[in-house]
């Protein structure tokens, strides 16, 4: 449409004081312009996150979002995703991990040609659109980061088991390990489950050893969180005592003191480009040509004041 032509529409429109009825353009086309977004995750943060991304995208082009928990352990993904595909008719489904790697979930969305993207998977990138980042760079990144300022004896906050992210993190900081000549002592590593709860679990057990480590990389900034407060409660000082780094950037990062250094994990903007592959189609032609489609977003290492160099001692460390 030309310029001219776009400005006497919209003086139109407003002159009439003309609002889209969802339902009318439903029943003009065969879109529903509503799309779903289905979450399992025990982080508001990223909850939110994404929540705010893909709104943001769909308001641009008219679209409302559904949003849906999920139970990926313990739900029937019909019970879930049967009324939004059949009653609802949603034009398309964003999947959040760890729904994006579930099978069940895939079936049925491929059965009933649902196009859907998924966010942030484990298993083969191929089935199906996916938008990710790439969490083994970022975490090998912020562990070179901490090896940098003298820490060798680095203690490590596994993620949820369930998350395709999980593992991912854990083998970026022990590849980064492993290439700067320290070999990753098991007694410094501890499962959590993206919790702050998990988090001061597993700093208790790790802050009790004789050998405590020097630094503590954690999967998550809730977690993060749980081991700063485990460090207060003994007395510790971060980051003289003991360095603390997180994983996500969610906002408590900024409000705990010290400040915590972070992976900023762009939660909104995949959320968003999940978003646009659904509303440009693109998702829908990659899914019935059995292309692959996927996009990467970049992440940043947000460097506060919750790390520092390694307290020298006779022993090195």
């Amino acid at each position: 449409m030309r310029p001219d032509t776009r400005a006497r529409v919209k003086a139109a429109v407003a002159g009439l004081g003309y609002r889209p009825n969802l339902s009318a353009r439903s029943l003009a086309g065969s879109r529903s312009f509503l799309i779903g977004l289905c979450f399992d995750n025990p982080n508001p943060a990223y909850v939110s996150d994404a929540q705010i991304g893909a709104i943001g995208r769909c308001r641009e082009s008219g679209y409302h979002l559904l949003v849906e928990p999920f139970d990926a352990l313990g739900a029937d993904p019909a019970s879930v995703l049967e009324p939004m595909i059949f009653n609802v008719r949603v034009d398309g489904v964003i999947l959040t991990p760890p729904v994006s790697d579930h099978p069940a979930v895939l079936a049925m969305l491929d059965a009933s040609r649902t196009p859907y993207v998924r966010v942030s998977p484990e298993r083969d990138r191929t089935h199906g659109p996916s938008v990710y980042m790439d969490d083994h760079r970022a975490a090998y990144d912020m562990t070179v980061y901490l090896l940098g300022l003298g820490h060798k004896r680095i203690g490590f906050v596994r993620g949820h088991p369930d998350h395709g992210v999980s593992p991912r993190r854990y083998d970026g900081f022990a590849a980064a390990m492993a290439d700067h000549g320290c070999a990753v002592d098991p007694d410094l590593v501890r499962q959590g489950y993206f919790t702050f709860q998990s988090g001061f679990s597993a700093a208790e057990s790790l802050l009790a050893q004789a050998a405590r480590p020097t630094a503590v990389f954690a999967a998550s900034d809730d977690m993060a969180l749980g081991v700063m407060s485990v460090a207060a409660r003994m007395g510790l000082t971060i980051p003289a005592d003991l360095s603390v780094a997180g994983f996500d950037d969610n906002p408590a990062a900024k409000v705990v003191w010290p400040q915590l250094t972070t992976v900023r994990q762009p939660i909104a903007e995949m959320a968003a480009a999940a978003a646009e592959l659904l509303i440009s189609g693109e998702a829908k032609t990659a899914l019935e040509a059995g292309q692959p489609l996927s996009r990467m977003l970049d992440f940043e290492i947000i460097l506060r004041q919750s790390c520092g160099p390694v307290k020298a001692s006779p022993s090195g460390q």
